[in-house]
């Protein structure tokens, strides 16, 4: 089994790159803050069928976090990660220590609008995505890969990356790549760890609603009405909801007839939270 190389710097990362270049390869990166699981596999086989040479970046990145959040916690499994990417077959890993992304003296920030202030993650995680859009530009300019994976379980945020990199003219095609799911419906995330068993069981409820939500919002139904029943249904199941909404799928905003939309939640069960999203079908009515 063939080891990725590990790059610690951007030197060295760029080095590789540009050998790379030389040889006619295409090159896709695959952003990750480690502890990976099935789900980023799924980003490798997406970016290994759209390039010849595939990196994955591991940082786990303290900027987006805020301060009641869990960075420390955050799991941290850097050997397992590498064995699996090994498995997968991935070129590189680019895995750079804090002082080398931010180095002393560092205090330049992405200042966003349009889909990041949303009311969605925004509204609870205000710094949340000048942290992404930050660490996120950095690895674009210091791979400049031709193509860049991210999944969409995190659909605001793939939003907030798209329209940066159109707004900054960043020559990397921004691809989402849909949400792994456990067979019960449940958004493969590196914090399910953390929901007990009863938790775990009751998790799957936020799918099975939104799944619901959507059918009953395309077939005609008032979409106020169908997301306070959603709403309802979720926090009697044993959540705590920060939001369920209807919105825009690319500006995150109000919903508009004949373009594409998504449902968008989170919520906490126990000490861990929740996000997922949905597709609107064709034929929702704003």
């Amino acid at each position: 089994m063939k080891q990725p190389v590990i790059l610690n710097d951007v030197a060295t990362l760029r080095a590789l790159v540009a050998t790379w270049r030389r040889a006619g390869d295409t090159i896709a990166l695959v952003p990750t803050m480690g502890a990976l699981h099935a789900g980023h596999v799924s980003l490798g086989k997406i970016a290994r069928a759209r390039a010849r040479r595939v990196i994955y970046s591991i940082f786990v990145n303290p900027t987006q976090f805020a301060p009641h959040e869990d960075f420390a916690a955050y799991p941290r499994t850097f050997e397992d990660d590498i064995a699996r990417l090994a498995a997968l077959g991935a070129d590189a890993v680019f895995a750079p220590t804090s002082a080398i992304i931010y180095p002393a003296g560092f205090v330049t920030t992405v200042s966003l609008k349009g889909p990041a202030i949303a009311e969605l993650e925004d509204r609870f995680r205000p710094t949340h995505f000048a942290g992404v859009a930050t660490i996120v530009s950095k690895l674009l300019i210091q791979c400049m890969p031709d193509i860049a994976i991210f999944g969409e379980k995190d659909f605001q945020q793939l939003a907030v990356i798209r329209q940066m990199a159109r707004d900054l003219d960043l020559p990397t095609q921004i691809e989402g790549a849909p949400t792994l799911r456990e067979a019960d419906g449940l958004a493969i995330s590196s914090r399910n760890v953390y929901l007990s068993a009863a938790e775990r069981a009751a998790a799957p409820l936020l799918h099975r609603v939104m799944r619901e939500a959507a059918s009953a919002i395309a077939a005609g139904e008032n979409p106020s009405g169908v997301l306070d029943y959603s709403r309802q249904r979720i926090e009697r199941g044993g959540f705590s909801l920060d939001y369920l909404d209807w919105r825009d799928a690319a500006t995150m905003g109000a919903p508009a007839p004949d373009r594409p939309s998504r449902l968008l939640v989170a919520a906490r069960i126990g000490t861990t939270r929740l996000i997922d999203n949905l597709a609107v079908p064709a034929g929702e009515k704003a």
